[in-house]
């Protein structure tokens, strides 16, 4: 059988690897690395914007009142590439802060009620309200 009728050299030997084709022919191998390169570069984009995403989601799981400011944290950290606003949105996402605000509007409640304020403080509720709404039409 002569090797020069199929196109391979004749120096070459009479077994040569799949992935060796002749000139002219399609080159299977480096067609199969190019698909596998875009798959693996397409699969670890995907793997960091997961893992990028990851306090946000944490955030919205647990309904979390900083929703906003992870957020803005994870994109900081996306479009600067700086770690620590990550990690300061992933901090803020699984710490828990307390709630101050409603035990102090509560104690707040009960002194109006307790010293009789509550109607002023309805009166100019209302009155804030009512100037707000003639501002806006």
């Amino acid at each position: 059988m002569d090797s020069t009728a199929h196109g391979i050299h004749p120096m070459a030997p009479d077994h040569l690897p799949g992935f060796i084709t002749a000139p002219g022919q399609t080159d299977t191998m480096m067609v199969n690395v190019a698909i596998f390169l875009v798959v693996i570069v397409l699969l670890i984009g995907v793997l960091y914007l997961t893992l990028h995403a990851l306090p946000e989601r944490m955030a919205h799981k647990r309904n979390s009142t900083q929703f906003q400011l992870i957020g803005i944290l994870a994109l900081l950290a996306l479009f600067t590439h700086n770690n620590l606003f990550w990690l300061l949105a992933l901090v803020i996402a699984v710490v828990e802060i307390p709630d101050f605000m409603s035990p102090l509007n509560s104690i707040a409640r009960s002194l109006e009620k307790a010293t009789g304020r509550e109607a002023e403080v309805l009166a100019d509720a209302e009155k804030r309200a009512a100037a707000e709404a003639k501002d806006h039409a």
